[in-house]
């Protein structure tokens, strides 16, 4: 499971011309899922977001979560997070699950979010076609891969 996780200022997500999520100061989450991915790689994950100090104290150092500042989260499912770009120009994305199996770890992986930081998770839409739009604050942008905890 892969998240690039970014401090934003605001985002929001837009469907159809619809607003469907928004949010100020917190993360935006890009999720992408393989088939392999478990309930222990959402869990690993859950807990290193909401635990990852990235926020600013009062003297300037990023020392607070998500949690200490109360903040918002979006997260958009985003299968071409296992992009290969191995062979030729036009990527691959034989590693990202399958709407069957990718769908319930993306339900599963917003729940458990929500529990471990304690706040609301707003998202986009699975499958459908989104329209994402931030405002990167620092720019502070993190990626993670659960299956690369080292």
């Amino acid at each position: 499971m892969r998240a690039v996780i970014q401090r934003v200022s605001e985002a929001s997500v837009t469907i159809n011309q619809k607003v469907k999520s928004q949010i100020q100061k917190g993360y935006l989450i890009l999720l992408g899922i393989e088939a392999e991915d478990t309930k222990e790689d959402i869990l690993w994950l859950c807990k290193k977001i909401s635990n990852l100090r990235v926020f600013s104290d009062d003297k300037g150092l990023m020392n607070l979560s998500i949690k200490d500042i109360v903040g918002e989260i979006i997260v958009v499912s985003q299968f071409t997070l296992h992009a290969s770009t191995k062979k030729g120009n036009r990527p691959s994305f034989i590693k990202a699950a399958k709407p069957a199996i990718a769908i319930p770890l993306y339900e599963s992986f917003v729940a458990q979010l929500q529990l471990i930081s304690e706040r609301p998770v707003y998202t986009g839409e699975f499958g459908a076609d989104m329209k994402v739009a931030l405002l990167n604050d620092g720019p502070v942008t993190i990626m993670m891969d659960s299956k690369s905890k080292e």
